[in-house]
């Protein structure tokens, strides 16, 4: 990892927001002609970081990253570092008021990734998370020249995304491990046979977070190999469901967990997995359904059927009954 101070104090404040809180996912806010709605989006940070996540990623893959454009991205990430400026509400692992850092996706190829990171870092943000480049698949050596590639090009630390095409070998795991601010791994696989492998090779402070769809369903067998910390797709649109989970969790109090996790993370997810984009899509209606001014998504995803939105309402309904929230 790299050792420069200020690659050690993003890497420090990081480790404390995933010990006190989920990592906050925004969705980026649109108009219903499909162009984006920065006041919206506004709205919808400053909700999100007054609930006090560890850290929030804006311009990533519930925030339709691939979809914006250079514009845009600069619009979104300069509106997440503002507001978190601002300061959010004190809680356990959480420093101080305005303690929250701001991780911005970047993606596609190097280049493209290092023009983004340019745009991240004039707008204030604390480090880049590195989504999977675009189509092609490549051997280990070309994802371990990718993130160098792109490390060389920026001041901001970075932290490696595998998912679809994207999965590092334990060889390649150690030699980001020692690119100059690579300081972490998302994970998005669940293949926790190779996870384990991988915390085990990588050095002492090298950070690691489940990055699973709907990830509190795997939360306790990720915990179990060594990454507590988790994104949470559902504090987008029901935050209190989301920390109640994990404080559940954090706490020991199975009971919850299971009843929070039978009773609404599973029916989610098999609401999720109808329709391919879900992921994204319902967790923006879901938003709608509480009032947020998030708008629709933007093709090629494509918003709820009717009947699938009166499921998602009841299961909505549920999940905020149980932790005693309302719609």
């Amino acid at each position: 990892m790299g050792g420069a101070p200020a690659t050690e104090a993003v890497t420090r404040r990081l480790r404390d927001g995933m010990a006190g809180g989920v990592l906050s996912f925004p969705l980026t806010s649109f108009h219903d002609d499909g162009s984006l709605d920065p006041d919206g989006f506004r709205a919808h940070v400053a909700d999100r970081l007054a609930t006090a996540p560890g850290a929030v990623f804006p311009a990533c893959g519930t925030g339709e990253f691939f979809s914006l454009d250079e514009d845009e991205y600069r619009t979104v990430v300069t509106i997440a570092v503002e507001e978190a400026a601002m300061g959010v509400p004190p809680r356990e692992g959480v420093r101080a008021w305005g303690s929250v850092p701001v991780v911005a996706g970047t993606g596609y190829g190097w280049a493209q990734a290092a023009r983004l990171a340019r745009i991240a870092e004039e707008a204030g943000a604390d480090a880049l998370l590195v989504l999977p480049h675009y189509l092609v698949a490549a051997p280990q050596d070309g994802l371990v020249a990718q993130l160098e590639q792109l490390a060389a090009r920026t001041r901001l630390p970075l932290i490696a995304y595998q998912r679809g095409q994207v999965a590092f070998g334990v060889d390649a795991l150690r030699q980001i491990t020692e690119i100059p601010g690579v300081i972490g791994l998302k994970d998005g696989h669940s293949d926790l046979d190779r996870l384990q492998r991988l915390t085990l090779a990588a050095p002492e402070g090298f950070l690691f977070f489940n990055g699973a769809a709907t990830a509190e369903i795997q939360a306790r067998a990720y915990a179990a190999v060594g990454v507590p910390a988790y994104s949470s797709a559902v504090h987008a649109f029901a935050p209190e469901i989301a920390n109640a989970f994990f404080e559940a969790l954090k706490g020991g109090d199975d009971g919850t967990v299971e009843k929070l996790l039978r009773d609404f993370y599973v029916p989610l997810v098999e609401l999720r997995d109808r329709v391919p984009g879900y992921a994204v899509s319902l967790v923006k209606a879901a938003a709608r359904l509480r009032g947020r001014p998030v708008g629709p998504v933007r093709a090629p995803l494509t918003d709820p059927s009717a009947a699938d939105l009166a499921g998602l309402r009841t299961l909505l309904v549920t999940g905020l009954d149980l932790v005693g929230a309302a719609l």
